[in-house]
């Protein structure tokens, strides 16, 4: 991760969970499906965060069948006090601290839009897989799947024109672009589709309190705006969800690939 996005993920477990945690939690089990991941295997989740995906793995094959890493000191202690008997490390996508050939399935869920080096994960990706192993990723649709940044800085936008758009400044957002990076470093029955999944809001303050808490680039622009901006982008963001006055549900679609891993 570059330093401004590590230091976004430097929040807690509990803060996580009520910004992205509610949609990452949806996506972990169509996700390992979309992964193949079957008991009797062994499956590592690289950028675990506070464990969303790590616990589906524990459900499908054991906690002692499970590793996890992630950069973050408070995601790692959140992931290894909910996930007793799970292998976590305090380590970057780009230097896993696997053994070569050590893993049935490696996934990376909603991490490859933070890595500084996507090539050298790709490359960590294939070392640490047995051979016949499948690598999966997953990432938000920034630029029309994911409904609650899309409209964050839709309305941040309006207010700031230089706000930094993550569907503009991070990578791998777009239809093909997993898929590329497996090809490009020689998985082969390279296959990408979406999935999309909803969570509902009790009101605009659950919505918004999400953000104050300063979680990701989106959290962190916010958090660091005046707080007179900070108002301003809640009113424009309040007018594009059309002033609910109670609940309302927003969808998230991830753009997901795998391949799988050569002799």
């Amino acid at each position: 991760m570059s330093p401004d996005s590590r230091g976004s993920f430097r929040t807690s477990g509990a803060a996580y969970d009520g910004f992205m945690g509610r949609y990452s939690g949806l996506l972990a089990a169509p996700f390992a499906d979309f992964a193949e991941v079957e008991d009797g295997q062994v499956a590592v989740d690289v950028g675990c965060g506070p464990g969303a995906l790590t616990g589906e793995l524990v459900g499908r094959l054991g906690a002692g069948n499970v590793s996890a890493c992630d950069p973050s000191p408070s995601f790692v202690a959140a992931c290894r006090q909910r996930h007793p008997g799970v292998d976590v490390h305090e380590a970057a996508a780009e230097e896993l601290p696997f053994a070569d050939a050590s893993t049935d399935r490696v996934l990376a869920q909603l991490v490859l839009h933070f890595v500084d080096r996507p090539d050298r994960v790709a490359e960590e990706f294939r070392r640490v897989l047995r051979p016949g192993g499948v690598a999966a990723a997953s990432v938000w649709h920034f630029a029309e799947g994911m409904e609650m940044l899309r409209l964050f800085w839709d309305a941040a936008l309006a207010i700031d024109p230089q706000a930094p758009d993550e569907a503009r400044t991070l990578r791998f957002g777009r239809p093909g672009q997993i898929a590329g990076l497996l090809v490009d470093h020689g998985f082969s029955d390279v296959h990408e589709d979406a999935i999309t999944v909803s969570s509902t809001y009790a009101d605009i303050d659950e919505l918004w309190h999400g953000f104050l808490a300063g979680v990701g680039p989106a959290g962190g622009y916010l958090v660091g705006r005046p707080e007179d901006q900070q108002e301003q982008v809640r009113a424009e963001l309040v007018e594009r969800l059309g002033a609910p006055s109670g609940a309302f549900t927003l969808d998230a679609t991830a753009l997901c690939a795998r391949g799988r891993a050569g002799g």
